[in-house]
């Protein structure tokens, strides 16, 4: 790979990460919280590209005027295409076929803040089910809970709204699952995004994947929901 290749191929991963972080499509690939690094690094490589565009530029002059000329092949430009490919393609979240082969990522809180007042409280996926398993419902008996997320099938039927979770990165996301009971819609769909409205009952289920706890909630209403801007639950990590 000659060097303007690697200039070109330098400067237009760079022109993807500035891309990525100046977008929401960062959050396809990495937590919210990385945005700075991915930028600088997108900076950093922009800078390094042009630096040896310079470099390859100058040296190439002084070759030609000795009478040095080494042509390199071309078939290495082909390997921008796949960066083309990470600029103008978005990756789908993951969904409900990730959710279905991993166990639930669910761990207890290292504590449990004071919840707001109002009706119904609105709370995240991972939130809601550790204080379901772990705090047995003490803060969530008696309130009308909402919670947003998309659907997954048990292998018997049983729906769950899941969120993934994120250690660092879409590679690593993790479902975190809450069962459905009560005033179910009649027809589901996978990776249908639902906003759902009910109250907590003290019944768990374990998770066929890796036996872990999966909290059930009560439904009152269920309703479409657009699929939020982060699909991914960062809560996990605070």
């Amino acid at each position: 790979m000659n060097r303007q290749s690697q200039a070109a191929v330098l400067f237009l991963l760079g022109a993807a990460l500035l891309h990525a972080g100046t977008t929401d499509l960062y959050l396809r690939y990495v937590k919210a919280g990385l945005r700075p690094l991915l930028l600088a690094s997108g900076a950093v490589l922009i800078v390094a590209a042009l630096a040896t565009a310079w470099y390859e530029r100058r040296r190439a002059k002084e070759e030609h005027e000795q009478g040095h000329s080494h042509p390199e092949p071309r078939i290495s430009w082909l390997l921008i295409l796949p960066l083309l490919a990470l600029i103008l393609v978005a990756p789908p979240a993951l969904g409900s076929y990730s959710a279905n082969r991993t166990g639930t990522a669910l761990q207890e809180p290292l504590a449990y803040p004071a919840l707001p007042a109002t009706d119904p409280l609105r709370l995240g996926i991972v939130d809601y089910a550790g204080r379901a398993v772990y705090d047995h419902g003490r803060t969530l008996t008696g309130r009308r809970v909402q919670l947003t997320g998309f659907v997954a099938l048990d292998h018997d039927g049983t729906p769950y709204l899941v969120r993934m979770a994120l250690n660092c990165c879409a590679a690593d996301a993790q479902p975190v699952k809450v069962a459905l009971t009560g005033d179910i819609p009649p027809v589901l769909q996978p990776d249908t995004w639902l906003t759902v409205t009910g109250s907590y009952v003290p019944r768990e289920s374990r998770d066929p994947v890796n036996n872990g706890p999966i909290p059930f909630l009560k439904v009152t209403t269920a309703k479409p929901a657009a699929e939020p801007r982060d699909p991914y639950d960062e809560s996990y990590n605070n």
